[in-house]
């Protein structure tokens, strides 16, 4: 096949509406300037800290593998992966995709993550364990990260470490609970404080409660203890709280800290320079939930966030190299010696097979291979992920179908719950390109197009532009004219899901095992052509 890999075009694009009625000046004044949201794609249940002058947060990626992703940064602006905690976070039947079951939407959740002693801690739960993950290293970038887990599953805790060596975990819903650990962190530590620290803490924000108060994050500054949640109160927006006390175990008193735009969820942060922010995000429709800065000031020992009430669109922050190029990453699938397998932008759904998957039995190529039968693309072992991103992106692959079998089906997705892919499928010894969508709940094939070789090139849309939330789907015979199949998708974020669209690479038996695709490339882009 010939080998039509891109490098990485620059992803950089406007994150924000453009000037309003003051024009050129306001425009001039915005130029270069760094835009909410931050990273327009899922990067929810923001976890940060400073180490020095770098930034690293963690966030949440559930039922993908590795998991619990660790990011960078030196300006709190531009961010890119630099390792996961977890290749997989635990052997079920629900995080291998066995036996009916799946971890969509569950996996692990929001994380904690600390730089205390010289080392760094990143903490999860997760109801498909019923445990909570602790994880240790020296180096954050480099690891290797050391485990240690003990149930129950702590819900939405905040690590913290004391000054005087003790360790706690803050957690729950509603009722907020102190809970000692034991030093290694290897468990609730027997006779230790086990309390409420913060009862019923939706209260501050009214009587008519939706979401009890979670999420908790706590920092101490400057002597007194700050812990951060939200809430969401019903027929109104998720709003972020803050409270406050001089001692750990209280007395609290809390206010709202932000009603704006549903950004919610995060911690405070310092800058070296002494500013301060407050690392949160919103709810974004079918890309995901999408991290937003907020500026912080200080009033009478309280953090006010927002500018007059509100999330700013443009921030007094350089834009720097911006874009995406360290959140996702194009694949030529070509390995020099010592390189690891996949880039860091790739996640697998669920936990992969790696008996099915290879970059070496075709050396540039990824090889896809059913292992078992499947009904469909939510039930695939071994498809591999990718964030789609706003506020267009699209995705293209080149494929080799010629070792596939009678009921295989092999191509690109746009995975969620209410999914579509662009494939080909195999019935007998024919092959046709595919366009397939959930967009009801169940899949339907729109539209088959004989296929009268064994190569083709696939490519997949995505306009999140004003929460259009569509997706497009193509195919060519030779990488430069595209054809249009199907109709385009509808995209849906779900919580069955819990996850922003993802481009991915798939391939899944219906009759018998052992068919095999070769992905030649994947390239992903920002914006779209229409064709």
């Amino acid at each position: 096949m010939r080998r039509w890999f891109l490098g990485l075009a620059a992803l950089s694009f406007p994150l924000a509406p453009g000037p309003g009625p003051d024009g050129a000046a306001r425009a001039q004044e915005d130029r270069g300037a760094a835009r909410n949201p931050l990273i327009w794609a899922d990067v929810p249940d923001l976890a940060v800290i400073r180490a020095g002058d770098t930034y690293y947060m963690s966030s949440t990626t559930m039922h993908m593998s590795p998991g619990l992703p660790i990011m960078k940064s030196r300006d709190l602006v531009n961010w890119r992966i630099v390792g996961y905690a977890y290749d997989t976070l635990g052997e079920n039947d629900a995080l291998t995709l066995s036996g009916g079951k799946n971890a969509y939407g569950a996996g692990s959740w929001a994380s904690s993550l600390r730089f205390h002693a010289g080392t760094f801690t990143v903490s999860t739960f997760s109801g498909t364990t019923g445990r909570t993950h602790v994880y240790t290293a020296g180096d954050i970038e480099k690891g290797p990260w050391k485990e240690v887990s003990f149930s129950p599953s702590l819900h939405d805790h905040s690590l913290f470490f004391e000054d005087d060596g003790r360790v706690y975990m803050i957690h729950g819903g509603g009722d907020l609970r102190l809970t000692e650990l034991k030093p290694d962190l290897s468990g609730i530590k027997p006779g230790g404080t086990d309390r409420v620290i913060v009862p019923d803490a939706s209260r501050v924000a009214g009587p008519n409660v939706g979401l009890p108060a979670e999420g908790s994050q706590m920092r101490k500054i400057n002597g007194k203890y700050y812990l951060s949640n939200i809430t969401w109160p019903r027929g109104g927006m998720r709003t972020q709280l803050i409270f406050r006390a001089d001692r750990l175990i209280g007395p609290y008193e809390g206010r709202v800290a932000l009603q704006s735009e549903g950004i919610a969820q995060g911690g405070l942060i310092d800058t070296p320079g002494g500013d301060w922010y407050a690392l949160l995000f919103q709810d974004h429709g079918a890309v995901g939930r999408t991290p937003f800065l907020v500026p912080v000031n200080w009033e009478d020992g309280w953090p006010v966030m927002g500018i007059g009430g509100k999330v700013p669109a443009v921030l007094k922050i350089p834009a720097g190299e911006g874009g995406m190029s360290g959140i996702v990453a194009s694949d030529d699938f070509s390995r020099s010696p010592g390189q690891p397998a996949l880039p860091l932008a790739w996640q697998w759904n669920h936990n992969p097979d790696n008996r099915h998957w290879s970059l070496t039995r075709r050396p540039g190529y990824l090889r896809l291979t059913t292992g078992r039968v499947d009904a469909d693309l939510v039930s695939a072992r071994n498809s591999l992920t990718q964030r789609t991103f706003g506020p267009e992106c699209s995705g293209t692959v080149a494929m080799d179908a010629g070792n596939m079998k009678d009921g295989d089906c092999a191509g690109l997705g746009a995975l969620q719950k209410k999914y579509g892919f662009v494939g080909v499928k195999m019935a007998g010894s024919a092959r046709s390109v595919v366009m397939v969508s959930a967009e009801s709940g169940s899949p339907v094939e729109v539209e088959s197009v004989p296929l009268p070789r064994k190569d083709v090139f696939l490519k997949l849309e995505c306009d999140f532009r004003n929460r259009a939330d569509k997706a497009r789907f193509f195919y060519s015979l030779d990488g430069r004219k595209w054809t249009a199949i199907g109709k385009p998708l509808k995209m849906a974020y779900t919580l069955p899901h819990f996850m922003g669209y993802r481009f991915a690479l798939f391939n899944f038996a219906t009759r018998e095992a052992g068919g095999s695709v070769d992905f030649d490339f994947f390239r992903v882009e920002a914006g779209v052509t229409g064709q």
